[in-house]
C-alpha cells in the first residue's frame, strides 16, 4: 500500500524536498542551542536527585539511628520522590496544556528548591521524607514538560537530536550529584551539603526561564499568534519562517479536529492501539524492572556489600559507575539510528543478563566462606569484591545504550498523532510506578533471600524482557508515523490491516 504524505494536513513530507536541501548547524543556532540547554536542566535535576540520595543514604543512616535499623524507613527516603514524581508527572500533562511549558517549569523549580531546602534543613527522617515528596513533585513535572518543550521549539533537522540531550542531562545530573557527594564527604553535616546543593540548578534555571519565551506552538494553539511568530523569527529566517508558519497552522488545525475524536477509551477499545500501548509499556516497565534504578539508588550501598566498607571508597566506585552510564548515552544516541530499537535492546538485554549473573555468582560465592575460600585460595573477599564491581560496570556498559533510551525513543513514535500524549503519559506512568515498586522492595528482597539470589531473580526478568522484545516490539528504525500505524494496523487485521481505520472495526 502507498501512502501519499504530501495530501495529509501538518505532514512534513510536504516540505520534504526543500528540508533536504537545508542546512541549519546546530552549533551556530546559539538561541536555539541556548533554549535546549535551559530546558534540558530539567532533565539534570531528575538525574542529580537519582543519583545524589544514594550517597546521602550513607550518611542520613549514620545520624539517624531510626534510619540505620530500619530498610523499609531507608527504601521509603528513596522512593518518596518517586511517589511525587509520579503525581507531578499526572498532574504535569494538564498543567503543561493550561498554562504552558514555560510556566510548567518555573513551578517544578520552585518545588524542586522548596524540598531540598526542607531536606537540608531535616530535623527527623519525617520531615525528610516530606522533602523528598516536594522534590518528587518537581522532578514529575520537569520529565513531562522538559521534551516537549525542547522538541515543539525545535527545527524538524535537529529535533532527535536536541530532545535527545535531555536523556544525556539525566545521565550527566547522575555523575555530577557522585561529584558532589565525594566531595561533601569530609565536609560537617555531609549528607545536607549534598541534598541542599540540589537547588542550585533548580534556581539556576528558574532565572534563565524568565528570559526565555514560551513555546512557539503553545501561544499558537492558545491563539497568540503574533508572540508564535516573534519566536520562530528567532530561530529561522524569513524564508523557512514562512513554511514554518504555514505548517504549524496546518498542523494545529489537524491536531484540534484528531483531539476531538480521541479519548483514553479508544486506547483499550481498539486491537493496533492496545498492541502499541503494551509494547510501550511493557518496555518502560522491562527498563525498571531489569535493574537499573537498583544500581543507580544504591550503587555505593553494593558496592559496600561487595567488600568496599569506606563510604568515600563507595561513592569513588559509583563515580566511576556514573560516568560509564553517561557515556554509554552518547553510544546509545549515535547508534539507536544506525543499528534500530530493536536490535539494540536486544544485544543489550543479552548483555544485562550476563552481568546480573556475574554480579550474583560474586556475592553467592562471597557468602558461602568455604567455597570461596577453595577457588580464590585465601584472597577471597578482596577477589570477590573487584568482581561485583566489575559486574555493575559490564552492567551498565551494555543497559546504557540500550534499555536506557530505546523505551523513550519507541514511545515517543508507535503511536498515532491523536493518541501520541495519552498513550506516551500512560507509558511514563508505567515507568514510574514500576520505579516506585523496585526502590520501595529492592533492600528488602535482598533481606529476605540475600544479595546474590536478588540479582538472579533480576537476571531472570531480563530473560523475560528479551523474550518479550524479540516477540512484541517491531522495529521502527527510519518509519514514518504513518507507516508505523500501518505496522500496528497490520498486525492486528492482517493484509486487511491496511483498509481498517484506526477505531473502524471491532477487535
Amino acid at each position: 500500500m502507498t501512502i501519499d504524505l504530501s495530501t495529509m494536513p501538518g505532514s512534513s513530507a510536504r516540505l520534504l524536498d526543500s528540508a533536504g536541501r537545508r542546512d541549519m548547524n546546530f552549533f551556530r543556532n546559539r538561541y536555539v542551542l541556548g533554549l535546549t540547554g535551559v530546558a534540558g536542566i530539567g532533565g539534570f535535576l531528575f538525574g542529580y536527585d537519582t543519583g545524589v540520595i544514594s550517597g546521602a543514604l550513607l550518611y542520613i543512616r549514620d545520624d539517624f539511628p531510626a534510619v540505620k535499623d530500619n530498610l523499609f524507613l531507608q527504601e521509603t527516603i528513596v522512593s518518596m520522590a518517586l511517589l511525587g514524581a509520579m503525581l507531578g508527572a499526572a498532574g504535569g500533562g494538564w498543567i503543561n496544556d493550561a498554562y504552558g511549558r514555560k510556566k510548567s517549569t518555573l513551578l517544578a523549580d520552585m518545588m524542586f528548591a522548596l524540598g531540598s531546602l526542607v531536606m537540608c534543613a531535616a530535623g527527623g527522617p519525617y520531615v525528610l521524607i516530606l522533602g523528598r515528596l516536594f522534590v518528587g513533585l518537581g522532578v514529575g513535572i520537569a520529565s513531562v514538560t522538559a521534551p516537549v518543550y525542547i522538541a515543539e521549539a525545535a527545527p524538524s533537522e535537529i529535533r532527535g537530536g536536541l530532545v535527545s540531550t535531555n536523556v544525556l542531562m539525566i545521565t550527566g545530573g547522575q555523575f555530577f550529584s557522585y561529584l558532589v557527594n565525594l566531595g561533601f564527604t569530609e565536609v560537617p553535616g555531609t549528607w545536607r551539603w549534598m541534598l541542599g546543593v540540589a537547588a542550585v540548578p533548580a534556581v539556576v534555571q528558574f532565572v534563565l526561564m524568565l528570559f526565555l519565551p514560551e513555546s512557539p506552538r503553545w501561544l499558537y494553539r492558545k491563539d497568540e499568534k503574533a508572540k508564535a511568530i516573534a519566536v520562530l523569527e528567532q530561530i529561522y529566517d524569513s524564508e523557512r519562517l514562512d513554511e514554518e508558519v504555514e505548517l504549524l497552522a496546518s498542523s494545529s488545525m489537524h491536531e484540534f479536529q484528531s483531539n476531538c475524536t480521541g479519548s483514553y477509551l479508544d486506547i483499550f477499545r481498539s486491537k493496533e492501539l492496545r498492541l502499541a500501548f503494551c509494547a510501550g509499556a511493557g518496555l518502560q516497565a522491562f527498563q525498571q524492572f531489569t535493574g537499573i534504578n537498583t544500581v543507580m539508588y544504591y550503587s555505593p550501598t553494593i558496592v559496600q556489600m561487595a567488600g568496599f566498607t569506606s563510604n568515600r571508597s563507595a561513592l569513588l566506585l559509583s563515580l566511576i559507575i556514573a560516568a560509564m552510564n553517561a557515556s554509554g548515552t552518547i553510544v546509545g544516541i549515535y547508534l539507536i539510528d544506525r543499528c534500530g530499537r530493536r536490535r539494540l535492546a536486544l544485544t543489550s538485554l543479552a548483555g544485562v543478563v550476563l552481568s546480573l549473573v556475574i554480579l550474583a555468582l560474586a556475592f553467592i560465592l562471597q557468602s558461602s566462606s568455604s567455597l570461596c575460600e577453595s577457588l580464590f585460595s585465601g584472597s577471597c573477599q578482596g577477589a570477590l569484591g573487584w568482581f561485583a564491581v566489575g559486574g555493575l560496570a559490564l552492567y551498565i556498559a551494555f543497559f546504557s545504550p540500550g534499555m536506557g533510551p530505546v523505551p523513550w525513543a519507541v514511545n515517543s513514535e508507535i503511536y498515532p498523532e491523536e493518541y501520541r500524549g495519552m498513550c506516551g503519559g500512560m507509558s511514563a506512568t508505567v515507568n514510574w510506578v514500576s520505579n516506585l515498586i523496585v526502590a520501595q522492595t529492592f533492600l528488602s528482597i535482598v533481606g529476605w533471600v540475600g544479595t546474590g539470589p536478588t540479582f538472579l531473580i533480576i537476571a531472570g526478568i531480563a530473560v523475560m524482557a528479551f523474550i518479550f522484545v524479540a516477540l512484541y516490539v517491531p522495529e521502527t528504525k527510519g518509519l514514518s508515523f504513518e507507516q508505523v500505524d500501518l505496522l500496528w494496523k497490520e498486525r492486528a487485521w492482517g493484509n486487511q490491516g491496511s483498509h481498517e481505520s484506526l477505531l473502524g472495526a471491532a477487535p
